[in-house]
């Protein structure tokens, strides 16, 4: 059985029933050091929060959402690249309004490179670009716009074609200061199978409904836990409260809004699930550094560039 937002498999003994338990997946290499390429085009992104034995390249081509990587909490958008480390747990989850969505996702070996040589100064650099991304990179500028170009006709090529063009992607990325880390410096993962069925049903519950007024109670009562156990719970697996995580997803979508001018900021407020735009203020700036408005001239500075 496969995950639908990766293509990964699972392995049958590790599957938990109506695919909402998600853990380890396993991806089927026939040989040590191969990459994998694969394509996505659907509707929606939908795949269960999960982490796996290898790195993981992806390019969003089309679609809008939220990402959970680690314990960072954040949109995505068209053009979005992101490199991941073996066993990073992550979800992509499209927005409700989208219904296409397009990727491209190369996995490949952490040892990959050592396969194909042996020189200890090109190996150390691999190294690094590996130890650096088991936060998550973000990455941009030309940097972005190179290895797009790369990821955009890699699928197209077969044998050594395909090898040259993944070892320019590979130095592009490890040469690069063009990135941002996404999970904090002290985020380890925590999960057990039971944990990370726990922690995504949370998840799931927070991303189909962070618009609208939640409790604690309804969703510790999701987990059988007491709002006490449930806060502890939470923030050791998380690295962060609750309350933080679920503000974190409701201003991620509001920066989303704030690109739409025809969208009023007090309009935002609401749509986002605050029920006074004091409390919308005060949490924005605390996750943004800025006010609403000063994020939406930030965005039309930038737009005039």
């Amino acid at each position: 059985m496969f995950c639908p937002c990766c293509q990964l498999y699972y392995k049958k003994n590790e599957y938990f029933d109506n695919s909402v338990k998600p853990q380890f997946v396993d991806i089927i290499f026939s040989k040590a050091g191969k990459i994998q390429v694969k394509k996505t085009a659907k509707t929606r992104f939908d795949g269960p929060f999960h982490f796996h034995h290898l790195c993981e390249l992806v390019w969003v081509e089309e679609g809008v959402g939220t990402r959970i990587i680690g314990d960072s909490v954040s949109n995505f958008k068209k053009n979005d690249l992101v490199l991941m480390a073996p066993n990073l747990p992550h979800i992509w989850r499209s927005d409700a309004n989208i219904d296409f969505v397009k990727s491209t996702t190369i996995y490949f070996d952490p040892d990959f490179l050592s396969h194909l040589t042996d020189d200890e100064a090109t190996l150390d650099g691999f190294k690094q670009m590996i130890q650096r991304s088991r936060r998550g990179m973000w990455i941009y500028g030309e940097t972005r716009k190179k290895v797009v170009k790369l990821l955009s006709k890699i699928t197209e090529t077969e044998g050594i074609a395909k090898i040259i063009d993944f070892l320019k992607v590979v130095d592009l990325l490890t040469i690069s200061t063009e990135f941002d880390a996404l999970a904090t410096i002290l985020y380890n993962n925590r999960y057990d199978e039971k944990d990370a069925g726990r922690i995504y049903t949370v998840y799931q519950y927070l991303l189909k409904n962070f618009k609208k007024d939640i409790t604690l109670k309804e969703v510790a009562d999701l987990c059988h836990m007491t709002t006490n156990s449930f806060c502890r719970f939470f923030k050791s697996r998380t690295n962060k409260p609750f309350t933080r995580f679920l503000n974190e997803l409701r201003i991620g979508y509001a920066c989303e809004l704030l690109h739409d001018e025809q969208h009023s900021i007090s309009a935002i407020c609401y749509e986002c699930g605050y029920n006074t735009t004091a409390n919308f203020h005060k949490f924005f700036k605390q996750i943004q550094q800025t006010t609403p408005a000063g994020y939406r001239k930030k965005l039309r500075r930038d737009a005039s560039l």
